[in-house]
């Protein structure tokens, strides 16, 4: 029996312990452990591999020795309690042992659960499975999660007040990281607020989210979009002191206006404009590249960039300017233009 879509996602969470196996493929390795895992912890409960009721098969020893599978599955254990024997990364020309497990299987042995990340719709295993009358077939494609799947992700961390906005900015992060790395993130959350009764800000998201720029450096480029000219000597010692190169805060420079540019050019106005950039911005860090979008201006902005493209060819040129006096004079002059 094939399951899709929400059908699919609610099997994961409470899996038939009757039916004969569960055949979980696709290209992503990382989605189909994490589907696994939770299936196998479904069936089997949190103690049931430390019980020996879960028997881990590679496909590399079943080649060697076809009858593991079939002796796992009707194998009795010592622990009572329902059973697995879960063989990992198979291929389609094992098939025919998978086939012969599922016509021995019978109500009390071990559910089989299949993982395999080069299989089609057209395999023979895929077909397999479809066919069965009690096994199940679940395709992993690299589709953005649900928010019914985020949703559960954060109730079973045990994030369950979560503001509106939050809310938002965790369902842009679930569609930009991969599902491990949101997982990860998510339980990085759960941490933090263990023990905090108020909601989940955006700002809490913000400071879990993983970082896409050295802190320094954003903090020297929003000192020069907010106009304070004065902290950017401080900051830019701190930043040559640990190595960072003239040309690096170039790039960022011109990935931080660039980015203000395209919010300032949306025809629903800046908000608007940052809302929609990919990879998503978050929390304060939104709030203050919208204040800074609407306080530069369109025109102001395009002047800003065309200094800092001027800067970036003076850098890789054969000047002899000191590359990183020629920098801070740039960034100095872009505080004062936003002044």
């Amino acid at each position: 029996m094939k399951l899709t879509g929400a059908a699919a996602t609610s099997y994961f969470a409470k899996p038939d312990p009757n039916a004969a196996g569960l055949l979980i493929f696709g290209a992503d390795a990382m989605r189909i452990a994490l589907r696994r895992q939770e299936v196998i912890a479904a069936l089997i409960g949190p103690e049931g591999e430390a019980e020996m009721r879960l028997a881990r098969l590679p496909a590399a020893d079943v080649r060697k020795d076809p009858a593991a599978l079939l002796d796992a599955v009707k194998a009795q254990g010592f622990f009572p309690g329902p059973r697995v024997a879960f063989l990992e990364d198979a291929t389609d020309a094992m098939t025919p042992v998978v086939t012969e497990a599922l016509k021995a299987w019978k109500p009390g042995d071990a559910q089989i659960v299949v993982t395999a990340s080069g299989l089609t719709t057209k395999s023979n295993m895929v077909k397999l499975f479809e066919a069965h009358p009690t096994a199940r077939c679940i395709g992993i494609y690299d589709d953005p999660p649900s928010r019914e799947e985020i949703e559960a992700t954060l109730a079973k961390s045990g994030l369950t007040n979560i503001d509106r906005a939050a809310m938002t900015d965790l369902l842009a992060l679930a569609k930009e990281l991969d599902p491990g790395d949101f997982r990860q993130t998510v339980e990085k959350i759960a941490l933090y607020k263990w023990g905090d009764p108020s909601p989940l800000t955006p700002a809490d998201v913000a400071a879990m989210a993983p970082a896409t720029i050295e802190a320094e450096v954003d903090d020297i480029l929003h000192a020069v979009a907010e106009g304070r000219g004065a902290e950017v000597g401080p900051i830019l010692r701190r930043l040559e002191g640990q190595g960072v190169n003239p040309v690096t805060l170039c790039i960022g420079a011109m990935r931080h206006f660039r980015t203000l540019h395209v919010a300032a050019c949306d025809p629903g106005g800046p908000a608007q404009g940052v809302a929609r950039m990919r990879p998503p911005v978050f929390g304060p860090r939104r709030d203050r590249m919208i204040r800074q979008a609407q306080g530069w201006g369109l025109a102001r902005l395009e002047e800003a960039l065309s200094i800092l493209v001027e800067t970036d060819l003076t850098l890789r040129s054969s000047s002899r300017a000191p590359a990183m006096a020629v920098m801070e004079r740039s960034l100095i002059r872009l505080a004062m233009m936003r002044r």
